[in-house]
């Protein structure tokens, strides 16, 4: 479902010097499959990604999503991701409903199959209570919610998440993983974003390991361990980057 290989991104800094923010990352994710990708602030996850939407032009290698190439088919890869980030902002003035609504018709929804498609998603959310209120009145965990139906609305087969419980408290925490949960077992492709490894540890069935732009390596969380002869996930992290740290600043 999600194919990369050799994907590069450079940009240049304020000196004019480039720098390369992903370096010949390769890794696969399938239908019904949380793929994370850990690494540390800076590590290229957020740029990978990216690309992965078409916000981004890779400087070389290749992406493809859901069959279409993230280049060529650019139109055709928006149509069939969902994403997501801690960032996403909500529109002070409009309600709930209005931007689920809007972000439908921008994905060509309308009619009954737009407002059933709304309906199913306000109620496996908890929403009914806030599809009125307007984006100044939201609190953190609510916007979060109406950011998680509208990247749905169109029910894209692939969905990305960047770092997407950031600055969240654990109660709207933890009702985002049990949402990232409940689409992976309806068959999505995930790609889920982190650098807390408790995260990796309850989400992911494999995990990329990024670094500087590059991975180091890829497999389930068991094969991980065996490989590198580690059972806790943070030294095994820690030690395949090279470096040491306190938990959770990767």
């Amino acid at each position: 479902m999600i194919e990369v290989d050799g994907l590069c991104k450079t940009f240049h800094d304020t000196a004019g010097r480039p720098v390369r923010a992903v370096d010949g990352v390769s890794f696969t994710a399938r239908p019904g499959e949380i793929l994370g990708l850990l690494g540390p602030n800076g590590a290229g996850k957020t740029t990978t990604l990216r690309i992965l939407c078409t916000l981004l032009k890779p400087t070389a290698g290749t992406a493809r999503v859901a069959g279409f190439d993230v280049v060529a088919q650019a139109d055709d890869v928006r149509h069939h991701v969902g994403f997501l980030s801690a960032t996403t902002g909500v529109y002070d003035r409009m309600t709930a409903l209005e931007m689920v609504d809007y972000y439908g018709r921008l994905h060509g929804l309308s009619g009954d199959k737009l407002s059933g498609r709304i309906a199913e998603l306000f109620d496996a959310l908890a929403m009914n209570d806030i599809r009125d209120v307007p984006g100044s009145k939201m609190s953190t965990g609510q916007k979060q919610k109406v950011s998680i139906a509208r990247a749905l609305v169109h029910d894209p087969p692939v969905l990305i998440f960047d770092e997407p419980t950031n600055g969240l408290d654990v109660l709207v925490q933890r009702s985002v993983l049990q949402q990232v949960r409940a689409l992976r077992d309806r068959g999505k492709c995930i790609v889920y974003s982190t650098h807390i490894f408790r995260e990796v540890e309850k989400l992911c069935d494999r995990v990329a390991i990024i670094h500087r732009g590059k991975v180091l390596d890829v497999g389930t969380l068991e094969e991980l361990r065996e490989r590198h002869g580690e059972r806790d996930l943070e030294e095994l992290f820690f030690g395949l980057i090279g470096g040491g740290g306190a938990a959770g600043e990767a």
